[in-house]
């Protein structure tokens, strides 16, 4: 299975605008000058993304899909989402199952409100204590996920780049800087000390740069 990091940067590496939850791009940027005007260029490229889509709960509650939806859309998509606190609701998972051609859901928490739901269109996926990504992105490759896009926080990337799960990035980036020591940044994770650690840092080579309108770009990595 191929897997893409794709995701919506600043300038400073910054993924959002601040270090609390209301804080976030897609609420915050449409309000900015200077982004908003070119946002909707990520939007496009966003839809020709992978069938899979793997993200997080905390990532899902802070974008709304805890809340009640008049409407939803359904979407070609399979979503993977990992969700140990949980940051999902039941109405969260009620709205994703509709969101989601198939919806699983991971996690270490026996109490997940998915659990105790039926759905055809759902699968829990429970691991004890942690997550084994290496175990999970093999069964997600024997469920037929051939390539996956990510979409997931600083620290939950960290974790898979390296776990050497994340093969090609595609990142774009809004001609902002954001700052601040505390937002989350596109790798996060716990920060390196040690020689040893040095080891953790991935290589990339440049497949391509596309100078987008408004100041974007769009710039696209193979990790080495």
């Amino acid at each position: 299975m191929k897997t893409t990091l794709f995701m919506l940067m600043s300038l400073d590496g910054k993924i959002t605008t601040g270090s609390i939850d209301e804080r976030d791009f897609d609420k915050d940027l449409p309000n900015i000058d200077g982004a908003k005007e070119g946002l909707q260029q990520y939007y496009e490229l966003e839809k020709k993304t992978d069938w899979f889509s793997f993200n997080t709960g905390r990532c899902m509650s802070k974008v709304g899909w805890n809340e009640d939806k008049a409407t939803i859309e359904q979407l070609p998509v399979i979503f993977v989402i990992v969700d140990n606190k949980p940051h999902l609701t039941t109405r969260g998972v009620e709205n994703l199952i509709k969101r989601t051609e198939k919806l699983y859901i991971v996690t270490t928490n026996d109490n997940h409100p998915a659990l105790k739901m039926d759905s055809d269109q759902l699968e829990v996926i429970v691991y004890d204590q942690t997550v084994n990504f290496i175990d999970l992105f093999e069964r997600l490759t024997q469920k037929g996920a051939k390539a996956m896009t990510i979409q997931s926080g600083g620290d939950m990337n960290a974790s898979l780049l390296r776990e050497g799960l994340i093969d090609e990035l595609s990142i774009v980036i809004t001609p902002i800087l954001v700052g601040g020591k505390d937002t989350q940044s596109l790798i996060g994770g716990e920060s390196l000390r040690s020689v040893e650690d040095l080891q953790k840092i991935k290589a990339l080579e440049l497949l391509s740069v596309d100078k987008l309108e408004h100041n974007y770009l769009h710039v696209r990595y193979k990790v080495k």
